[in-house]
């Protein structure tokens, strides 16, 4: 089945956010429509919707692997391994500008 309509008539209608995705597939795995449904009142092909359905469940499993709590500590862990580094690159930094005045020092005497 292909999507009725030229690209004209496509582009007046209403835009397919992620939100007004997830409320349709919502509304097909809660048994409340169909893809085949969904498609024919929107313009839509079936594969279209389907492909909606299969990228919300493979994303659904997302929502499982860890709690916000858990994310955050990990970000916090990042953030301390990240700001030690940069302290250790700034004492560097410094050490290499002391010890190119001290050349730098030594050369012209």
């Amino acid at each position: 089945m292909r999507r009725r309509g030229g690209s004209d008539e496509r582009s007046t209608e209403q835009r397919w956010t992620a939100k007004r995705k997830t409320a349709v597939v919502m509304d097909i795995l809660k048994g409340k429509t169909t893809a085949a449904e969904v498609a024919r009142q929107h313009d839509l092909t079936v594969s279209e919707v389907e492909r909606w359905i299969d990228e919300a469940q493979r994303n659904m499993e997302n929502g499982f692997k860890s709690l916000p709590r858990d994310i955050r500590e990990q970000y916090e862990s990042e953030l301390r391994d990240t700001k030690e580094a940069l302290g250790e690159a700034h004492v560097q930094i410094h050490a290499l500008k002391r010890f190119k005045r001290l050349l730098d020092e030594d050369e012209n005497s």
